[in-house]
């Protein structure tokens, strides 16, 4: 049997991408492919569960077009599967004279963006939240939170009930193109496709590789590390409550983040991952090392970044100083109220340059499309970013 489409990579991208496929091209045949034993096992199921409304990125930008229709998608779906979600609201929180410069910067910003936004003063974020502490805040009510294991769960039922066929526990081996057909392979099975979409996130460089294309990039793993607050300090916020962010730097800062369990986690800090897929705290993988330590890009993104490089790291050896980045804005915490949580890791393409790719980034021939770098929010975008892909791959049809 030669399927009509085979998607490798069982995150909310790959899903998202073989739901928009069977929905338009009723009767197709589909299989998705994903190396775990369950789907969303990666960055997919290690986020902050954030939908967020896309106030950081340039007016007119694809991202910020893809992050406003991915947060309607997004709740929309979840209403449609009885899945769980809140539109709580965020808060970016101003602590200095040079964040409410920024902050004013972000405000002109999301007004181009068309999103909602508001000012909210010193003595009204002290009404919204008397644990937080700032001299402003921008209120972006539309945020929500969600659980995206339970959205990928609920596409992937509706996947099979579209007829596509889903395979966990298989790791690709082979992808060898032909002229009518994309042949791959995995231990002891091997599968034909018209067309094959690569979902790989963390193994996105590895899988185009392995097809063959002539890619110059490499995923460098960002490990983002977490804590919980115990159950007690559940209702220390009302919101989800960021820091105004610093535009020459790549990510957002620690953060508070109202979980849709309940719960509050407080994170993430950004080190280089020893591992793309470790979590636990001490994982190393040689090979993953070796990656980007061989690759002059990574040591040139080191270079350029280093100042907020060493921080970071200093930070994730010294729980006083992350606690510090914390204390900015929510003075209340302590050392005991920082408790164990799961990391995530970040699949971060890098240029031989140095440059972080913050952009989509795609190798394609004629009948693949490798998806090499899905920017963040991903997760919240997903369902756009998929009908991105399918267009792309009509154009080739």
């Amino acid at each position: 049997m030669i399927f009509d489409y085979c998607i490798i990579g069982g995150g909310i991208v790959g899903l998202a991408t073989a739901m928009r496929l069977l929905e338009g091209r009723p009767g197709c045949s589909l299989i998705l492919i994903e190396k775990e034993d369950a789907l969303g096992k990666h960055q997919t199921g290690h986020n902050s569960g954030v939908i967020h409304a896309g106030i950081y990125y340039p007016p007119g930008s694809l991202k910020a077009e893809l992050c406003r229709k991915g947060a309607e998608a997004t709740k929309a779906f979840c209403a449609e599967n009885d899945i769980r979600f809140e539109t709580c609201g965020k808060l970016l929180v101003a602590t200095s004279d040079l964040e409410m410069q920024r902050m004013d910067a972000l405000y002109e910003r999301s007004k181009q963006n068309t999103i909602e936004v508001y000012r909210v003063s010193e003595e009204e974020l002290k009404e919204r939240e008397p644990n937080i502490r700032g001299r402003g805040a921008l209120f972006v009510p539309s945020t929500g939170i969600a659980s995206y294991a339970e959205v990928c769960q609920a596409m992937g039922r509706r996947i099979a009930k579209l007829g596509g066929d889903i395979r966990l526990s298989t790791r690709v081996t082979g992808i060898r193109e032909t002229i009518d057909a994309v042949d791959v392979a995995s231990e002891g099975e091997s599968w034909r496709a018209r067309k094959l979409v690569a979902c790989a996130g963390l193994q996105s460089d590895r899988l185009a590789a392995l097809a063959g294309l002539p890619i110059e990039h490499r995923i460098v793993p960002f490990r983002g590390e977490y804590f919980r607050l115990p159950p007690d300090k559940n209702d220390i916020v009302r919101h989800l409550i960021y820091p105004i962010p610093d535009p020459a730097l790549p990510f957002l800062g620690v953060h508070l983040t109202r979980m849709i369990d309940g719960s509050v986690t407080v994170g993430p800090n950004a080190v280089i991952g020893f591992a793309r897929e470790g979590y636990p705290r001490l994982s190393v993988n040689l090979a993953d090392i070796a990656d980007y330590a061989l690759y002059p890009g990574f040591w040139k993104t080191v270079v350029a970044n280093r100042k907020s490089a060493v921080t970071e790291l200093r930070n994730s050896l010294w729980k006083p100083g992350y606690l510090a980045e914390c204390r900015k804005y929510c003075p209340s915490l302590t050392l005991a109220d920082l408790l164990p949580y799961e990391a995530g890791i970040r699949a971060q393409a890098v240029r031989k340059d140095g440059t972080l790719v913050h952009d989509f980034l795609f190798a394609e021939t004629d009948r693949m499309l490798h998806v090499c770098n899905a920017p963040s929010p991903a997760a919240t975008s997903a369902i756009p970013i998929a009908e991105m892909i399918v267009e792309r791959l009509e154009k080739g049809l």
